[in-house]
């Protein structure tokens, strides 16, 4: 098949979808599809991150809108779907759309010209018109897309279908001998995402003793880096920036703090005990899901007045750091992506 993702990265988006979306591209190039993103150049883009075929649109500098997701497009639908009918090949028998700001006007669009459309979402709020949808959070329901989606439109729900990627697989089972023996909190591993625009990192940093280990990871496009890099100096704090070993961090660190999103499925494929601030209004629902569960402890929403000064004592309170590991290994599917390629491509074969 020939596969198109359309896909953004900036600073205020984040890097979340751009990472999930290539996590699934490299199961379909495991399989011999070909795949090709088309991706604005926003502010902040990882886009020199992507090793498949890349397709640029560029920014309209004159666009603004008062609706968050459509201000973060940085163009209206229409011109997005006009710009990508213009550039995407035109033999594409699958387009996978990983963007908030796009809807069933959008989808109608592209029908024309492509076999299928994959739409993965997190949110619930709006039509689409598409053949599969793919919500990985936990607690998704099909009673959320009634109405939303077309009858015959398989929903694909649930962090069975977390989208990993294969390096956290690969270390999962040496994660498990590690937590069985982990009883103190020597390592702690921060990452407040791509960007951290509220700088929340610095505020993290000033509530930890000076008797760990810390490994912070930053972005390139965070605009705080320099502060960060000039505080650490002569402290046993570990600066890295644009990271290529999350899993490996995530294997030494002993507690994570850091920002909620898709990375909360990386940290409990590998049974890492996290204290977690939402950075996005969208995140909140599922991050007090996982804390309801024990399977994270929500700090708070990162900017909020007050908010980091709870990270100490949350570090003291923690008691038993091996069942807490076990809660995570124990909720999370490491296998999402390679499910999703089956499903995706069973699908496509009988829709042919």
């Amino acid at each position: 098949m020939n596969i198109v993702f359309r896909v953004d990265s900036s600073t205020e988006i984040g890097v979340g979808h751009l990472m999930r979306c290539l996590t699934l591209a490299g199961e379909f190039q495991n399989k011999n599809h070909k795949v090709t993103f088309i991706c604005r150049e926003l502010q902040g883009n990882i886009i020199n991150l992507i090793r498949h075929k890349v397709i640029s649109l560029l920014v309209n500098s004159d666009f603004w809108s008062d609706d968050l997701y459509l201000g973060l497009l940085g163009a209206t639908q229409e011109q997005d779907a006009e710009q990508v009918i213009k550039v995407m090949p035109k033999n594409t028998d699958l387009l996978i759309v990983d963007n908030y700001a796009l809807d069933e006007m959008w989808h109608k669009k592209l029908r024309q010209y492509t076999d299928k459309i994959i739409v993965i979402d997190d949110l619930a709020n709006k039509k689409f018109d598409c053949d599969i949808l793919l919500n990985q959070n936990l607690g998704s329901q099909v009673e959320s897309y009634k109405g939303k989606v077309p009858n015959n439109c398989e929903l694909l729900l649930g962090c069975d279908y977390a989208l990993l990627r294969p390096e956290f697989k690969k270390l999962r089972e040496r994660a498990l001998e590690k937590r069985k023996n982990t009883k103190k909190i020597k390592n702690i591993l921060i990452s407040m995402g791509g960007s951290d625009i509220k700088n929340t990192t610095y505020d993290i940093l000033q509530q930890l003793d000076s008797n760990f280990n810390v490994v912070v990871v930053l972005g390139r496009a965070s605009p705080h880096n320099s502060m960060i890099e000039n505080y650490v100096k002569n402290k046993n704090i570990e600066v890295i920036i644009n990271a290529d070993n999350m899993a490996e961090l995530m294997l030494e660190a002993d507690l994570s703090i850091g920002a909620s999103g898709s990375t909360n499925w990386e940290r409990l494929c590998l049974g890492l005990p996290s204290l977690v601030f939402t950075v996005a209004e969208n995140q909140i629902k599922f991050a007090r899901i996982l804390d309801g569960l024990g399977l994270i402890r929500l700090i708070g929403h990162a900017g909020e007045s007050g908010v980091t000064n709870v990270v100490r004592d949350s570090i003291l309170s923690i008691d038993d750091l091996s069942a807490w590991s076990e809660r995570c290994f124990n909720s999370c599917s490491y296998d999402g992506a390679s499910k999703v390629v089956k499903i995706i491509t069973n699908k496509s074969a009988l829709l042919t």
